[in-house]
């Protein structure tokens, strides 16, 4: 009987500038990382990499020469399941359905949330970065096996 295989991808977004160890250890052994925009610090990026391969787009507070060449969308292709990366969901300029996409994540409100839609993932890991308002810190993980998504939350304990 063949093993069947699983794909982990960590999911951040929304760091400003603060990668804290409690994210980073949740996206250790993850086989992908993507970063949903506002890195705020090009250092964070080499950091992810160093975990896994990155997919990263471009924030609103990403600017400068390092930011520049980070798309402000980007598409992660595994096996058959295609994701679809933005930061701020107003922006989706396609109809992820038709487009065939499995999945949208996007960051932008620091609000942790899910959905399906008409068939697609909708997923925002909220904030990894400085507490904002009394929203959680949160990242998310990504579990695909056999063309399907699991898609979960994790809540950070923080002290700041």
């Amino acid at each position: 009987m063949r093993r069947r295989a699983t794909t982990t991808v960590g999911v951040i977004s929304d760091t400003h500038g603060l990668l804290r160890p409690e994210a980073l250890a949740v996206l250790q052994g993850s086989d992908y990382i993507i970063h949903a925009g506002d890195i705020d610090d090009p250092r964070i990026l080499e950091t992810l990499v160093a975990i896994a391969p990155l997919t990263a787009v471009r924030g609103n507070v990403d600017h400068g020469d390092w930011a520049q060449k980070i798309p402000a969308t980007n598409v992660l292709q595994i096996d058959a399941v295609s994701i679809y990366v933005l930061h701020n969901l107003q922006e989706l300029d396609l109809k992820p359905e038709a487009a065939k996409f499995a999945a949208v994540i996007y960051g932008h409100s620091h609000v942790p949330k899910q959905e399906l839609k008409n068939g697609v993932l909708y997923f925002n890991p909220g904030s990894a970065g400085p507490r904002r308002f009394k929203l959680p810190v949160s990242v998310g993980r990504l579990t695909i096996e056999d063309r399907k998504i699991d898609a979960k939350i994790l809540f950070l304990e923080t002290t700041t």
